[in-house]
């Protein structure tokens, strides 16, 4: 079973249904939250909204992806032989995103040292990068407000932008005298601080980024008061990438609420730099 962003994007116009079921698990509201967001996203790739049963919903997953992650490594998702996807959850039109201890990415990369052994195995051979796709759901309560769908590379720099930061960072923590470091994968870990060697410090990044709705906004001004909306960018050759019939679909939609339009995005690395994309847009 194949799928990609504009299956997902064409389920979501025939039923736009915006209210996201907590399974509940936890005392955290927002995790659970969260939880539900990351469900629905699935629920849009597969067709799958109106299956009730988890334990079918799991059964549809495993057709159409190769990886489900965890809280801690990235991604969320992973398309088979397809996209990878990270969904993330906030409660306000221009809140910042929280990347956490991983740098936004153009792209996701086998080589990158957040993600685990299964992520890496995920589809039985090896891969070299994959498009990434950062999903952003705005919540209010347990609705949906705004959906934003941003391919990486319109999004993030290079990952020699971010990586020169942190390894600047992990060298001149490595230069301090008299102190014992150790293997990480955070930006540093020492050892034995105080004179019987039994305190350590973790030095962890925290990434961010701009809300899309910000970034973005001189192409997709938002509206505030209107009802759900949703968006998606991508470069004008991610789109054609995607099989002719399912364009010729997504295509069929557009009118009214839909519209697909051509817009020029400034680079993410060189802002004097236009690119061609495709904005995808829907108000409900």
């Amino acid at each position: 079973m194949k799928t990609n962003l504009l299956i997902a994007i064409g389920n979501l116009i025939r039923n736009p249904a915006v209210e996201l079921i907590s399974s509940g698990a936890g005392n955290n509201r927002a995790n659970n939250m969260g939880d539900a967001l990351e469900l629905y996203i699935k629920d849009l790739f597969c067709n799958s909204m109106g299956e009730s049963s988890m334990a079918r919903k799991n059964e549809i997953y495993s057709e159409y992806f190769s990886y489900c992650g965890n809280k801690n490594n990235p991604p969320d998702i992973i398309i088979k032989r397809g996209d990878a996807i990270e969904v993330k959850k906030i409660e306000n039109l221009r809140s910042q995103i929280a990347l956490n201890s991983s740098y936004p990415k153009d792209k996701f990369y086998y080589g990158s040292p957040m993600i685990t052994v299964g992520c890496r195995d995920c589809e039985g051979e090896a891969w070299q990068e994959k498009d990434m796709v950062y999903v952003i759901g705005v919540t209010e309560g347990n609705r949906l407000k705004a959906l934003w769908f941003v391919y990486g590379d319109c999004y993030a720099a290079n990952k020699e932008t971010y990586e020169r930061i942190k390894n600047k960072i992990s060298d001149g923590l490595e230069g301090l005298e008299g102190v014992e470091f150790s293997e990480t994968r955070e930006l540093g870990r020492i050892n034995a601080v105080d004179p019987l060697g039994i305190t350590y410090l973790r030095i962890r990044g925290m990434w961010g980024i701009e809300n899309p709705i910000n970034v973005f906004g001189y192409i997709a001004p938002i509206d505030p008061n209107a009802g759900f909306s949703f968006n998606a960018i991508m470069l004008k050759e991610k789109y054609y990438s995607f099989p002719e019939n399912d364009r010729k679909n997504i295509e069929g939609l557009a009118g009214g609420a839909f519209s697909i339009r051509d817009v020029k995005i400034k680079s993410p690395n060189n802002t004097a730099k236009l690119l061609e994309a495709k904005l995808l847009s829907f108000r409900g």
